[in-house]
């Protein structure tokens, strides 16, 4: 009896390790939704902060300080799109932001793009390089579906040293009319998920002092199956 018992709970722990295991992968985005086998998961770029003034950044003033620019420097363990190998000339700049607190509390700021990033087809994940800080801080990307309603979607906490690549996943809506919704049959052909930045909700022990912190390269894994197979002669419902 107590060798069975033994044996059991030697393979309750074998479980829960590898259960664990599986917990700290990164998403897989072809567990995401996945009800078909018609599906053509494809990785974008959304946006590689290679432009000046195209993000936009803010903190309550009643919080602090806040200021975003654009710095040399690229994550070494980045590996390009195959569209952008023999480019990486163009991929040079990444963006940071200060932060200078009056007080500790429950702060958080804000890094939005100056205008939305649509993504095409049926988007699964949606990843960024950053560079934390070790900070204790949360970060969230925010999401706006097809019928304009916002959302939120935790991406990780900020507490490690050098560059990390972040990544959320976006949840299928059960009916096509809750959660978020990326298309619609009925309200014609448009993009059905727009990226609007990003939110740092500050850790209260930790907002104090000077925090810094950096991006680069966002992208998304997308279903383009509809798109792909979408007839040469079929008309656009965008009119």
């Amino acid at each position: 009896m107590k060798k069975i018992l033994a044996v059991s709970v030697l393979a309750l722990f074998a479980a829960g390790f590898v259960f664990a295991q599986q917990s700290l992968e990164e998403p897989n985005p072809e567990n995401v939704g996945a009800d078909s086998a018609l599906s053509a998961l494809r990785e974008v770029s959304l946006d590689k902060f290679e432009r000046e003034g195209s993000w936009n950044v803010h903190i309550s003033a009643d919080d602090g300080i806040i200021t975003g620019r654009l710095f040399e420097g690229n994550p070494a363990m980045k590996e390009p799109l195959e569209e952008d190998e023999g480019k990486e000339a163009e991929d040079t700049m990444v963006y940071g932001v200060k932060v200078e607190f009056f007080r500790r509390g429950k702060n958080s700021f804000t890094i939005k793009s100056g205008r939305p990033i649509p993504v095409e087809g049926t988007a699964k994940t949606i990843s960024m390089w950053v560079c934390g800080r070790n900070q204790d801080h949360e970060m969230y990307a925010l999401v706006q579906d097809y019928f304009g309603h916002n959302f939120e979607l935790y991406m990780g906490n900020l507490g490690f040293s050098g560059w990390k690549k972040l990544t959320c996943v976006i949840p299928p809506s059960p009916d096509g009319e809750h959660g978020i919704v990326q298309s619609s049959a009925y309200y014609g052909d448009k993009p059905g998920l727009r990226l609007l930045g990003f939110r740092i909700d500050c850790n209260p022990m930790k907002a104090r002092g000077t925090y810094y912190v950096y991006f680069d390269d966002i992208r998304a894994v997308t279903d383009l199956y509809d798109l792909q197979n979408r007839d040469e002669d079929d008309m656009v419902d965008n009119w």
